[in-house]
């Protein structure tokens, strides 16, 4: 059982904390801060309780040289505004060398330090057991509070928590790991799972996962077709994985076996091209030769707009249509306005799903919107993350 915050004393104690302050930032400044206000509740925490932290994150993909643009230094200031001035906010340009030693044994309780990024040592992605027993040494405590890096078995996510007694679950993923909990272990019925995006391949394991838990399954995006085709239906230029076809028509059999009803888009916002300014039309049920099925269309819309707003609880991940376009965005949208207006308990994860909460302004209105992608989508698939297992 993975222990929570309220669970470890950091009376006069150092916590290493793994964030994900993995921040966009443009010109030298932060565009986005959401992910480092999202850790700041289990800093606070920490810091109230007698404690310092020890942060460490990743930004961008350095591949073990040291990138200037990709420093921590900006998120450290910007943290010690969010913070405030009572609080000490340090920074080292080293990630667990003498610097790094020497801050933080000098550490005191309500202080911070900031490591440098921790990819530009090339023992992170590696699980380097000397890089995970040198930054274990910077503390006498662990906390995992970055979801969206914890189906990576990295230094800082798996090796450090695995040479400490002392750990527990950040109050970011405490909130992740609750609920996907409340979503699949004591859901309200009916259970209402919406998939979408390009491919049925990078979707596959999460469908075989939910097949057992699930009463109802939405399909969108450009992996719809490679359903409609196994059904025999026209899709013209529309994406299709050929060498999915049986692999779609098996989902369709289990869930007929099962009682699960599935959901394939009717009608469909069609384009002669791949362009933002192709010529669109309509088109139901089939869409026409050398045309492509880009979005859910209007009938498609208001059907699943139906179901999810007699759901009890709803799980989304991936896009309806070709969301970045325009043109092709109001499925998508259509669908996150009916998850934020249902009064269901709904996990929302995935860049475009999340982002369409965002369009709408729905995003005080879902349940949950989760912080990793990646992470996400393997919890769907049923895995174990390696972050959270080392806990």
């Amino acid at each position: 059982m993975t222990r929570t915050l309220s669970e470890l004393d950091f009376s006069g104690k150092r916590a290493f904390v793994r964030v994900d302050f993995n921040a966009p930032m443009q010109d030298g400044a932060i565009t986005d801060d959401t992910r480092i206000q999202a850790a700041l509740p289990t800093l606070r925490a920490i810091l109230n309780s007698g404690g310092s932290a020890v942060v460490a994150s990743h930004r961008g993909r350095p591949k073990g040289e040291i990138v200037e643009d990709l420093r921590m230094a900006p998120i450290a200031t910007h943290l010690q505004v969010l913070l405030g001035e009572k609080v000490v906010v340090k920074h080292v340009a080293d990630v667990a060398g003498n610097e790094a030693q020497a801050a933080a044994s000098g550490l005191k309780s309500g202080q911070v330090l900031v490591l440098e990024n921790l990819r530009f040592d090339a023992g992170e992605t590696a699980n380097d057991s000397e890089l995970s027993s040198a930054l274990a040494s910077l503390a006498d405590c662990f906390v995992q509070d970055a979801f969206g890096t914890c189906h990576r078995a990295h230094a800082s996510t798996a090796g450090v928590p695995s040479l400490m007694k002392e750990k527990a679950a950040g109050l970011l993923l405490q909130k992740e790991m609750d609920a996907f909990h409340h979503a699949f272990a004591k859901p309200e019925r009916p259970l209402v799972a919406i998939i979408g995006g390009a491919k049925v391949s990078d979707k596959i394991v999460v469908l075989e996962n939910l097949l057992d838990k699930v009463d109802e399954v939405l399909i969108g995006g450009g992996m719809a077709y490679t359903f409609l085709r196994a059904q025999g239906i026209g899709i013209g230029a529309s994406l299709c994985e050929e060498d999915r076809l049986d692999t779609a028509r098996s989902v369709l059999e289990q869930c007929e076996n099962r009682g699960i009803k599935l959901h394939l888009p009717s009608d469909h916002v069609c384009a002669d091209r791949f362009a933002e300014d192709a010529e669109i039309r309509v088109q139901s049920p089939m869409v026409p030769d050398g045309w492509m099925g880009l979005d859910i269309g209007p009938e498609t819309q208001k059907r699943y707009a139906e179901v999810i707003s007699a759901a009890g609880t709803v799980v989304w991940n991936g896009p309806m249509g070709v969301f970045e376009m325009e043109p092709f965005r109001a499925g998508t949208a259509c669908i996150a306005s009916a998850v934020a207006e249902s009064d269901c308990m709904s996990v929302v994860g995935g860049g475009d799903s999340v982002a369409a909460i965002k369009l709408v302004g729905a995003s005080e209105k879902v349940s949950h919107i989760s912080t990793g992608g990646g992470a996400f989508l393997e919890m769907l698939e049923g895995k174990e993350l390696p972050g959270i297992g080392a806990l």
